[in-house]
């Protein structure tokens, strides 16, 4: 028997092995988290230069891989041992081998979160490409989740491959028929964008930025544009309750911006899983008033 014929036949073993991935990815995501925003902004800095004419700035090679990763208080190189998924933080008590400086907690919390959503796609699922879809958007709206409320940016390397990794994987009807999911980017898009117009026109106020737009139309293109309501509805639910909870319990001032791409990402989990049951349950009450 094959590993493959081993994890369809096991259900136990395929959760496990989903569940032991998605911590080691976690890993990996708060590199991405951390690094891909100061990559762009030396990006940005690159193409500011060459439209004023200057030579670039020649600087050491930073991306997702190099240099290797290291604390940001001692630049202690961090070895392998030391970068075992929530393990590692358990066993250094949330402390630098080097300098004994904390290290944010949010580094297990990832690992942890990526590693149970995962497990859980895997027993909601079971084996199948569903599953490894489920998976594959797991990772893509954490990373972009944390940047998110971290830069207030939703970097399109991550918004428009996910896009269009929704529309190959419906090009067999993993989630919804190809139509559904095209017309789930299209109208997933032009949403958000006709709320961020018309808001503008009434207030001459940006209300949200375009990686939004990017990101519902991505969640369309993986979920059919039936599920748009829902991830609209409980993204701006969710959004709103947390916001108020802000400006109440931590002086949030209204005119600071809430970053709204966590709350497309929570809205898009929750009808990955039980889109489905939620409709029919709205349906069945709609019918029954």
């Amino acid at each position: 028997m094959s590993f493959l014929e081993l994890l369809q036949a096991v259900p136990a073993a395929f959760i496990g092995v989903c569940l032991i991935l998605g911590m080691m990815v976690g890993s990996f995501l708060n590199v991405v988290i951390y690094r891909l925003p100061k990559m762009m902004e030396f990006g940005w800095q690159q193409q500011c230069a060459e439209l004023r004419g200057e030579e670039p700035a020649a600087a050491p090679t930073y991306n997702l891989v190099v240099p290797r990763s290291a604390c940001p208080h001692c630049n202690h190189a961090i070895g392998a041992w030391e970068n075992i998924p929530i393990v590692s933080y358990l066993l250094l008590r949330g402390k630098c081998k080097g300098c004994g400086a904390a290290i944010s907690p949010r580094y297990p919390a990832i690992e942890a979160i990526s590693g149970l959503l995962c497990g859980f796609a895997a027993w909601h699922f079971g084996f199948g490409w569903a599953a490894v879809g489920a998976v594959l958007l797991i990772w893509a709206l954490l990373a972009l989740t944390a940047i998110d409320f971290d830069t207030q940016l939703l970097p399109d390397d991550i918004t428009l491959p996910l896009l269009w990794a929704g529309l190959l994987f419906n090009l067999s009807g993993v989630f919804t028929d190809l139509h559904s999911a095209v017309l789930g980017a299209l109208f997933g898009y032009l949403a958000l964008w006709s709320v961020y117009w018309l808001f503008k026109f009434t207030t001459g106020k940006e209300g949200m930025g375009y990686g939004d737009f990017k990101l519902l139309a991505a969640l369309g293109a993986w979920l059919g544009w039936q599920m748009l309501p829902l991830i609209i509805l409980l993204s701006s639910l969710v959004g709103a309750v947390i916001g108020i909870a802000l400006m109440v319990a931590a002086k949030h001032g209204r005119n600071v911006p809430i970053p709204f791409g966590p709350y497309l990402a929570g809205g898009g989990l929750i009808a990955l899983f039980w889109g489905q049951a939620l409709t029919q349950i709205y349906l069945q009450l709609l019918s029954a008033s």
